[in-house]
């Protein structure tokens, strides 16, 4: 029997030369390939094997195709240069094309048009992405949906997965007792069956082809508590970054931390906002928050380790990884623990961290505090953001739970014409038995000064005189607010 080495066998890099399994989605993606002229997309999760399917394809029917990725600069510009004269460049596949810039982007959704309407026989172009990464080309042109191939690669069924196993296993002698369970333990993909058999062999000390046939009894278990280990040295800092978020907060709602959570219990690795919205209505306003602020790409762009990983598209919202072995690491965190190590204080009944009351009269002095908390990546309600949602609700039963108890703060910024006021009269109706649980934050304007029967007489508040230089006194106030939600 030929000795092999186990990196060559259970190969977590590169294309498998002895474990290669065809993917559902291999004959379409042949067909797709030698289909002339017509643009492919080929889109799915991170380590699913899309990249390796099309290099196999190519090799096996010698054909001829230039590799880019997006991620290396040169690559970038040679790119450039397909765009700006596009003829004669036979096959041209692109990795990671969703790392392109918008510019770019929209240059190929211009000329995969043009092509598929020449019936190009010169140039060819195929397109790699993470999961949905073809919504931004046809976002761009909505009429290019039908001008190409978009091949999606799902979840590989865990017979396909049984099958490398039994492959490797061939190849080196040997016979992993709990294959079944391995498989389903590596969510569909081939990469990290690849990884997990590799690390099997390890603890087992196999290296290579074995001259008796050996068997390993050792549970699946053990081979993720060792890759766990192992990629905790690599990850860990990763999402104790992304979980606290720019502001490095640990209260509130947590958005940042949630968004992990739902990544780690999604089938593909990624998430859409709007998706988000419609499962989990209460998070509505703190994902909207930082995802429609951008807070979320700049958190990624401003951290290497985190836009190691992953990926946020602004125009489509989704929110992708980038690295099988991340989803491998977050799927198997234990978030409870995660929690309570990290120090997290999370408001679990809420919506909002904070709801403004107020009357209208003094909306522009409401608007510079509310402005100051959203830069803080705080859940703020504000009527004016919340136009949209109010259109054609009845008016009594939609902000009274928000007052009630849907904020974890009723922020009631109160002047002389706030008792006179149909609605912040109907508002104070709903929070005033917040005043017990101290959940109610009073900020007076110069000319309101409570009486002595007045139930903000003994409460604590702070003022703004608009009187006086008014930006300052906002600042002050936004700061003790984000204090006091931390606190």
């Amino acid at each position: 029997m030929k000795k092999l080495f186990i990196e060559d066998v259970y190969c977590d890099s590169g294309v498998p030369k002895y474990t290669y399994i065809e993917p559902n989605e291999h004959v379409k993606t042949k067909v797709a390939l030698r289909s002339k002229g017509r643009g492919v997309i080929v889109e799915g999760p991170s380590g699913i094997g899309k990249t390796t399917c099309i290099k196999k394809i190519i090799a096996d029917n010698n054909m001829s195709a230039e590799f880019l990725s997006a991620r290396i600069q040169a690559d970038i510009e040679y790119i450039k240069l397909i765009l700006s004269s596009p003829r004669n460049c036979g096959i041209v596949i692109i990795d990671d094309f969703h790392l392109l810039s918008d510019e770019i982007k929209h240059g190929f959704s211009d000329l995969l048009k043009v092509l598929a309407d020449e019936s190009s026989e010169d140039t060819k172009l195929v397109l790699i992405g993470i999961n949905k990464a073809g919504e931004c080309l046809v976002q761009l042109a909505p009429d290019l949906n039908n001008r190409i191939d978009t091949i999606r690669f799902e979840a590989n069924p865990t017979e396909k997965l049984i099958e490398l196993i039994s492959k490797g296993e061939d190849a080196l002698n040997i016979r992993i007792e709990k294959k079944k369970e391995l498989a389903e333990r590596a969510f569909g993909s081939f990469h990290v069956i690849q990884m997990l058999c590799k690390a099997l062999c390890i603890i087992n000390s196999i290296t290579e082809t074995q001259e008796t046939c050996t068997s390993i009894k050792t549970l699946p278990d053990d081979a993720i508590s060792n890759k766990m280990q192992e990629l905790g040295r690599v990850f860990n800092s990763t999402i104790k970054e992304f979980a606290v978020g720019n502001r490095n907060r640990r209260g509130g709602l947590a958005p940042y931390l949630r968004i992990l959570e739902w990544l780690a219990e999604s089938s593909n690795g990624a998430i859409q906002m709007d998706d988000i919205y419609i499962l989990h209505p209460k998070y509505k306003a703190s994902i909207s928050q930082i995802a429609d602020k951008g807070y979320i790409t700049r958190l990624i762009q401003n951290n290497e380790r985190i836009s190691k990983v992953l990926y946020y598209d602004v125009a489509s919202k989704i929110l992708a990884i980038e690295d099988p072995k991340f989803l491998f690491y977050i799927k198997n965190t234990n978030w409870a623990l995660f929690e309570k190590e990290m120090g997290f204080k999370i408001s679990e009944h809420t919506q909002y961290d904070f709801a403004m009351s107020f009357a209208g009269e003094k909306r522009k002095y409401v608007e510079m505090l509310v402005n100051k908390l959203v830069a803080s990546e705080v859940s703020v309600f504000y009527d004016k953001n919340a136009a949209v949602d109010i259109l054609g609700q009845d008016l009594d039963k939609y902000f009274a739970p928000i007052y009630a108890a849907d904020a974890k703060y009723v922020v009631a910024m109160i002047d002389s014409n706030y008792p006179m006021k149909v609605w912040t009269v109907f508002e104070s109706q709903n929070y005033k038995e917040r005043f017990g649980e101290n959940s109610v934050i009073p900020i007076l304007f110069e000319d309101f000064t409570p009486s002595p029967m007045d139930i903000l007489y003994n409460k604590g508040y702070e003022r703004i005189d608009t009187t006086k230089e008014v930006e300052p006194q906002i600042e002050r106030i936004a700061t003790l607010l984000i204090k006091k939600l931390e606190h």
